[in-house]
């Protein structure tokens, strides 16, 4: 199969890429090679390649940013899903489009439903929301939505790699212990949407995350004691002292029930996922 991924350079995209590699023609393009903006240059590459399933990793992710950009924000994170929905129905491949839990207002005291009411409180999850909207209603027979959060891996920055970085910079280091989430690890989910190219099931919404729970501070705790170090050095905060441009949702937990119904695994927990990215090299000591 032919498979086009988008935001192939990015976190996601960079594990996505070698994980269909040894068994799709895969084709990673990325800002230099397509502009997701640009109705013309999706058709381009899409004309070049005559993909069969596009997986979207591209986003704008930077958060707060948005706040005060949130035209730029929705140009990439609306207008391009939507280009690429309208290419994809032109020529009949499926498009994997990847979501967020910021859609949701984080207001929850169990795990969001696939099919729970969106509700998003910042300029990111209403850019992100439009995404999801367009996809499925120019796509309704041939997508998936896949809504993530709190993703970490061996590329880009993320929330290990600075907890990392603090553990040695810093005798202590304040986490908020008031946002509840599920770590997610880019190699446990391109494995998932690897599966869902090869097993093509209904189209639909799906969450996919680590299993289990846990606030920030427990995720940082986690992640010194993998370092060897002290998890006491951990200190924690509430939200109310990092006030920053957009809303966190406080609970933004998923649910998984999608995956059950189409006899499908759900990811495992976030605790042996994190193991694994110790032992792939997260902290640069195992290649």
């Amino acid at each position: 199969m032919r498979v086009l991924v988008v935001g192939s350079h990015g976190q996601l995209g960079t594990d996505l890429m070698a994980t269909l590699a040894d068994r799709h023609e895969v084709l990673g393009v990325d800002r230099d090679e397509i502009d997701i903006t640009v109705q013309s240059s999706v058709d381009a590459v899409f004309a070049d390649f005559s993909p069969e399933s596009v997986v979207n990793c591209a986003a704008w992710t930077a958060v707060d940013a948005a706040e005060e950009q949130e035209g730029a924000a929705l140009a990439v994170n609306g207008t391009g899903p939507r280009n690429l929905a309208v290419a994809c129905a032109r020529t009949g491949a499926w498009l994997t489009h990847l979501s967020t839990d910021y859609v949701f207002d984080g207001t929850a005291t169990s795990p969001y439903r696939e099919d729970a009411m969106p509700a998003p409180r910042s300029a990111y999850g209403r850019t992100k929301l439009a995404g999801e909207q367009a996809v499925q209603a120019l796509l309704p027979e041939s997508h998936y939505l896949v809504r993530t959060a709190w993703l970490y891996g061996l590329h880009g920055n993320n929330f290990v790699k600075t907890m990392l970085s603090l553990e040695k910079q810093r005798e202590t280091v304040l986490v908020v212990d008031d946002q509840r989430g599920q770590p997610t690890y880019a190699r446990d989910l391109a494995a998932h949407l690897a599966m869902m190219v090869d097993r093509r099931p209904p189209a639909g919404t799906f969450h996919a995350t680590n299993s289990g729970e846990c606030t920030w501070y427990d995720f940082a705790r986690a992640v010194f004691e993998h370092a060897g170090a002290n998890p006491d050095r951990v200190e924690a905060t509430t939200s109310a002292q990092f006030v920053r441009p957009a809303p966190r949702p406080a609970y933004s937990v998923l649910g998984h029930s999608r995956w059950v119904e189409q006899g499908l695994p759900v990811m495992r927990s976030w605790q042996h996922a994190l193991d694994a990215a110790f032992a792939d090299g997260i902290d640069g000591q195992t290649v």
